[in-house]
């Protein structure tokens, strides 16, 4: 089986002559239907990047980047446009929302640009997500009126709702309080546990103890690539530590 995601020595910098800053450095990866990945690394150490050049936000300099088959290199502006609105669903730290809508207008609006789209049938199936994220009854609540743990739940609504191949995630509990950054990773935990394929950038331990593998990025490279083993997550989370200290 062919992976879903196929990164091959991919080169990205920002800036030019002297100011040029080399940020992944001939990086290769591959991720597989359904698996559950963090990457880790300081800050500067290019894991947002990375996430960003295999979800075709950023162009590559050099190496290739293949998504279900589609290279991306190959595609145009449009068709990575069309890729990223249809087969990805994105997740930042802080969701983007407009102000003038309500919650569920919110989280329909890119899935409703799509042709032939019912809207009540759309509106029906967020708001089954919104009950699964427990989101339910703010339907015509503003951004405004809702906590910062009720909004990113809303942002994972959004993402998922028009059925992505793929979730890219980063930082998405950064600008939360712990516990709903807790309870922001269960749901991802349970997303996942139905078969999506998830990738999330992270800092934090706890946050990356709920996956299956973690890769630690430090200069631009990936530095090693671990499955987690252990059965709970104080464990996990000893892991994940253990690899900081030796690899980061």
């Amino acid at each position: 089986m062919n992976p879903i995601i196929d990164a091959k020595q991919i080169i990205k910098s920002f800036g030019y002559g002297e100011e040029k800053v080399v940020v992944l450095k001939k990086v290769s990866l591959q991720v597989n239907a359904g698996e559950f990945i963090a990457i880790m690394g300081a800050s500067g150490s290019g894991k947002s990047t990375l996430l960003y050049t295999l979800s075709a936000i950023e162009d590559l300099d050099s190496g290739e980047v293949i998504i279900e088959q589609n290279e991306l290199s190959t595609l145009n502006e449009d068709q990575k446009a069309d890729m990223r609105r249809k087969k990805f669903g994105f997740v930042f730290q802080n969701p983007t929302m407009l102000k003038n809508l309500n919650i569920i207008d919110n989280i329909i609006l890119q899935a409703a640009y799509e042709k032939n789209t019912d809207k009540n049938k759309l509106i029906a199936e967020a708001k089954v997500i919104m009950a699964k994220t427990g989101i339910d009854g703010l339907e015509n609540r503003s951004i405004t009126e809702v906590s910062g743990g009720q909004l990113q739940r809303a942002g994972i609504c959004r993402a998922i709702l028009h059925k992505p191949s793929i979730i890219f995630a980063d930082e998405p509990t950064g600008a939360l309080d712990s516990k709903s950054g807790e309870d922001i990773m269960k749901l991802f935990s349970n997303i996942h546990k139905e078969g999506m394929t998830i990738l999330l950038v992270t800092h934090d331990s706890k946050v990356a103890s709920i996956v299956d593998k973690v890769l630690f990025m430090k200069d631009g490279e990936i530095k090693e690539e671990t499955v987690l083993k252990s059965s709970t997550q104080e464990d996990k989370i000893n892991e994940i530590e253990e690899v900081i200290k030796r690899v980061l």
